[in-house]
This record gives structure tokens, C-alpha cells and sequence, in this order.
């Protein structure tokens, strides 16, 4: 895992955040919701291959 994932699960943050502020104030706060699950769903998926990477990496260690 490089700090390259850290950055952008930051960028993704960052701009779901100002979305989301943007969405609620001009009183769309359904499509907020789902801006902000969206943004949710894109960073786990992007954690979940990270995870299944360090399993296969521990796996290997191990010799399972």
C-alpha cells in the first residue's frame, strides 16, 4: 500500500464533502445522500481490493 491511496481516498472526501454542502443548501438533500453514498461506495470498493490483497499476502506467509 503506497500513500498514492491515502491521497486520493482524501481527494474523493474532500470533493463529496463540498458536494454535499452544495446539494443541502440548495435544498436537494436526497441527492446528497445519495453524492455522499456514492462517495462511500467508490472508497470501499477501492479498500475492499486493498484487503484482499494483504489476505492474499498473509496467506503466502504463512503457506496456507
Amino acid at each position: 500500500m503506497d500513500i498514492d491511496l491515502i491521497f486520493k481516498i482524501a481527494a474523493i472526501g474532500i470533493i463529496v464533502a463540498v458536494l454535499n454542502q452544495l446539494l443541502v443548501r440548495s435544498g436537494r438533500e436526497e441527492q446528497a445522500m445519495l453524492t455522499t453514498l456514492a462517495g462511500l461506495i467508490v472508497v470501499l470498493s477501492m479498500i475492499v481490493t486493498q484487503i484482499s490483497e494483504l489476505f492474499a499476502a498473509v496467506k503466502s506467509v504463512f503457506g496456507f
